[in-house]
């Protein structure tokens, strides 16, 4: 044992054996001095040891509450999907609902098709269409919605058919203003990938007095379009050396198709 620790167990010794051969007032007085002495001690421990017993019940109830809070967000997330869900087949449940008006209102006979793939590359010219020539689908008929003009057929098979798009350069369509005399082409205009396509009025008289909103319908000319199919609506006019030329804004929504109608071509003369 070391020095110092058989000195410590001999005072101790020694300070027990005092003690207890003292009389009993003075073992009491000596208690009371020892507690006295110790009971800061005592409540500084007790209060160490609530506190940690109070850490102990957070840490728990921490633990609980990022429990619970995990369980909340996955149902949140898959609230969030049920309600994009449900946005979504409302959308489609108003579409189908304005198709089926027009279907119903339409003055011509009309089959309806739904667009199955687009050109990623060149998305605003051309789509194709899940039904064909087996439907009476031909070449050249105009293809249509709720909101006008979506293009014409540009290539049938049995059961598809691809349709280029108003907005394609290539898709030309005789116009006119209302309630104007103005009369022109109605064609698509280049743009970059990503800007919303725009179409152009020519060959309108050169001092076209045309405002901005106002719509712009099919005229029947050349016996492929019905007349007042809406085209869109013009958004500016610009004068050249001989005649005008108007920027339209379309009536169809392009990013929004999803179901379209195919006029046979015995409509086209109405």
């Amino acid at each position: 044992m070391k020095p110092l620790n058989l000195i410590a167990l001999l005072c101790f010794l020694g300070g027990a054996t005092w003690a207890l051969t003292r009389s009993d007032r003075t073992v009491r007085s000596i208690q009371n001095t020892y507690y006295t002495a110790l009971s800061p001690f005592l409540k500084a421990g007790s209060a160490i040891e609530n506190r940690a017993r109070n850490f102990s019940r957070e840490v728990k109830r921490s633990e609980e509450l990022e429990a619970e809070l995990l369980i909340t967000r996955a149902e949140l997330d898959r609230l969030r999907q049920i309600e994009q869900r449900f946005s979504s087949l409302e959308a489609d449940n108003a579409r189908l609902r304005t198709s089926l008006e027009f279907k119903k209102n339409t003055p011509f006979t009309i089959v309806a098709a739904r667009i199955t793939r687009r050109q990623t590359t060149n998305w605003y010219k051309t789509v194709e269409i899940d039904c064909g020539e087996s439907s009476f689908v031909g070449n050249q008929n105009p293809v249509v919605t709720a909101e006008g003009l979506v293009g014409k057929i540009d290539l049938s098979g049995k059961d598809f058919a691809t349709v280029i798009l108003l907005t394609d350069e290539k898709c030309q369509v005789s116009a006119k203003v209302e309630s104007t005399p103005e009369v022109g082409i109605l064609s698509g205009q280049r743009a970059d990938y990503g800007d919303k396509p725009m179409l152009r009025l020519r060959f309108l008289s050169k001092n076209a007095n045309l405002k901005k909103g106002q719509r712009v319908f099919s005229n029947g000319r050349g016996g492929i379009v019905p007349a007042n199919i809406l085209l869109g609506t013009i958004e500016s006019v610009e004068a050249g050396a001989l005649d005008s030329e108007a920027l339209v804004r379309p009536a169809v929504n392009f990013n929004d198709l999803v179901t379209v109608f195919v006029i046979p071509s015995a409509n086209s003369n109405q």
